[in-house]
């Protein structure tokens, strides 16, 4: 049985090993292992604000973290606390759409309705918050669910890392109407 809930403090070590498994595996038909490891140098990791705010969650499967991800009333799109040196201002939930941030399944659990779980709880928690659209900013090994999830592309574009490597990714967006 898999029980979704909020991410606490304690479960950073797991979310940061998680997150490596997932990119390093999930991600290999998409992008190269260059790419990969720039990716979780520079831009993959946990995001302690999410879990202090109370917006990140884990899915867990007995002892172990299945999946994790969240949503953010605050301005940034993506990334870990390394892209990060100051507390990130809050949005307007009636002009601004909420933020969808990095779902992350363990490989090994993969495919079984785990971010559909996690996107679930995150839009259900931003609609109550008053927000009345998401966007995200989506890997290409991401891009399948966000699209099945009712996301539609706005701009595609790459990513450059601070050692020159390029990542191609995309801007999307849902509103939450349905």
């Amino acid at each position: 049985m898999i029980e979704v809930r909020a991410a606490r403090p304690e479960d950073l070590p797991a979310i940061e090993a998680l997150i490596a498994r997932s990119a390093r595996e999930l991600s290999a038909d998409s992008y190269s292992p260059v790419q990969v490891n720039a990716l979780l140098r520079y831009v993959f990791g946990a995001d302690t604000q999410l879990v202090r705010d109370g917006t990140y969650f884990v899915c867990q499967a007995d002892e172990a973290l299945a999946a994790a991800g969240g949503w953010s009333r605050r301005a940034t799109l993506y990334g870990a606390d390394r892209m990060k040196d100051a507390e990130d201002p809050l949005l307007d939930p009636a002009t601004e759409p909420a933020r969808i941030r990095a779902f992350f399944v363990d490989p090994r659990w993969a495919r079984r309705g785990l971010g559909r779980r996690l996107f679930g709880e995150c839009r259900a928690a931003a609609r109550g918050a008053g927000f009345r659209s998401l966007a995200l900013v989506a890997t290409l090994p991401g891009e399948p669910l966000y699209r099945a999830l009712g996301f539609e592309v706005i701009e595609r574009f790459s990513l450059r890392l601070p050692d020159g490597t390029e990542v191609p990714v995309a801007r999307m967006a849902r509103g939450l109407e349905d």
